[in-house]
């Protein structure tokens, strides 16, 4: 059966392109720093905005139309399957991702739910055979069920703790059986509403034993995937605890975990936080922790999860920029956990966003590593810190210098001259290497 009978596979046709099922700047094939974009952006697509969210939002019902949904239960959940793999090779992304409950219904009962899921992997699992997609990561989603409104592993109630371990533990198998190369925990309802009723140590001593017995379960039964930690600060909860990557850093660092997780970065989450995409990614990249990119954005003008499609050509370069110096994304890849908007309900909207956001990770790809090549912030970097590579602040890089020496130099200085950091200028370099890429000459 044929889901998506109005589109062909999506081609790339260049920037001069009128039609909308078409790529205008991600060419698959096209070779930069030695590789395809095919090989290095990795897209992904996220299983639930894209095969099981129906659109609904906190102020009105579901609008999205899909065939699928004339099914119920099971049945519904094969038909998304077959959807997904028609997707999947018509946009052309060789990397899904997925939650427990987005492709298989929860029964009555754990075990119910387990079979029901044992059905589904065994057909993805065939799909899988005849195609070049491969799992990117998947996890449990242990934050919709009313059994979670106290969180998982850090839930007031002992047997939600257990329950989750459980949920857990199954989608480690899973995650083997179907080769993932991930495993992601997001801790949707992990941390706290009011401080008034909680024992923040126990429930942070709680997190920490649960993901160690995750890495411990996993050594056991030879998956190897990698772990991955996806930062929010908040929504569900007031407060979560893997508030943003510095503090994930911190948590992981008190627990001694920080050798068996890397961050997955989600750019509205970033945002959520207070900070730039680019922040999260530069901070995970410094400190050996970026894994992989939830790829979306949100809406400056409200307040939530928003989970659009990445249509900031800024911000995907920026976001580029840190990928390159991180040498890639390793296992990792551009998942986008990214929705239609509620009005956009047809079936080829689905197309249209996915190719949006691709042309959009694209076109950074491009001008970052122009950026990269031609040392931009490198160069602007080595200029502002040059004080530090000779003289007193040489020494104070290399542990020679103390309160005393530093005492006696700075008794010594007449006039302390700084330089302009120039950030005006900087920001018109890069519309300058943004302008270039639109006049195709990158």
């Amino acid at each position: 059966m044929t889901w998506f009978e109005n589109v062909n596979k999506i081609k790339y046709e260049g920037p001069q392109s009128k039609n909308n099922l078409a790529f205008k700047f991600y060419n698959p094939e096209e070779v930069i720093n030695g590789k395809t974009m095919e090989e290095y952006l990795r897209y992904g697509v996220a299983y639930w905005h894209t095969f099981t969210a129906d659109l609904s939002d906190p102020f009105g019902s579901g609008t999205a139309i899909r065939g699928w949904d004339k099914f119920d239960g099971m049945d519904r959940a094969k038909a998304r399957v077959e959807a997904a793999f028609e997707f999947f090779e018509k946009i052309g992304a060789k990397y899904f991702c997925f939650h427990d409950v987005d492709i298989a219904p929860e029964g009555e009962t754990l075990s119910e739910s387990n079979k029901n899921q044992d059905v589904i992997v065994a057909m993805i699992k065939e799909y899988m055979k005849d195609s070049d997609v491969k799992l990117l990561w998947n996890t449990a989603n242990n934050f919709t069920n009313p059994r979670f409104v106290h969180g998982a592993a850090s839930s007031s109630n002992a047997d939600v703790f257990a329950y989750s371990a459980a949920k857990v533990k199954k989608q480690l198998e899973i995650g083997k059986e179907l080769g993932g190369e991930n495993y992601v925990f997001w801790g949707g309802r992990e941390g706290y509403e009011t401080l008034l009723n909680t024992d923040l140590g126990l429930e942070q001593d709680n997190l920490a034993r649960f993901f160690q017995m995750a890495v411990d379960y996993a050594k056991e039964i030879g998956f190897d995937a990698q772990f991955l930690i996806e930062p929010k600060p908040k929504e569900p909860s007031t407060h979560q605890y893997d508030f943003d990557s510095q503090s994930t850093h911190a948590f992981l660092l008190k627990y001694g975990l920080v050798d068996h997780f890397k961050l997955n970065i989600e750019a509205n989450h970033a945002t959520l936080a207070g900070h730039t995409f680019e922040h999260e990614l530069r901070y995970a990249r410094v400190n050996g922790l970026l894994g992989s990119v939830d790829a979306n954005q949100g809406d400056p003008l409200l307040g939530w999860d928003t989970d659009e499609f990445p249509a900031d050509i800024y911000s995907t370069t920026l976001a580029m920029y840190e990928i390159i110096k991180n040498g890639g994304l390793g296992s990792g890849g551009l998942n986008f956990d990214a929705k239609v908007r509620r009005g956009s309900f047809d079936p080829e909207d689905l197309f249209h966003a996915h190719i949006a956001g691709m042309d959009h990770f694209a076109v950074g790809y491009k001008v970052a590593s122009k950026l990269v090549e031609d040392n931009v912030f490198e160069n602007i970097i080595d200029e502002r810190y040059a004080s530090y590579k000779e003289g007193i602040g040489k020494d104070i890089v290399e542990g020679k210098a103390d309160f005393k020496s530093l005492e006696e130099y700075a008794l010594g200085l007449k006039e302390i001259k700084n330089k302009s950091g120039r950030l005006e200028v900087i920001k018109a370099t890069i519309n300058q290497y943004l302008l270039t890429a639109y006049a195709g000459e990158l």
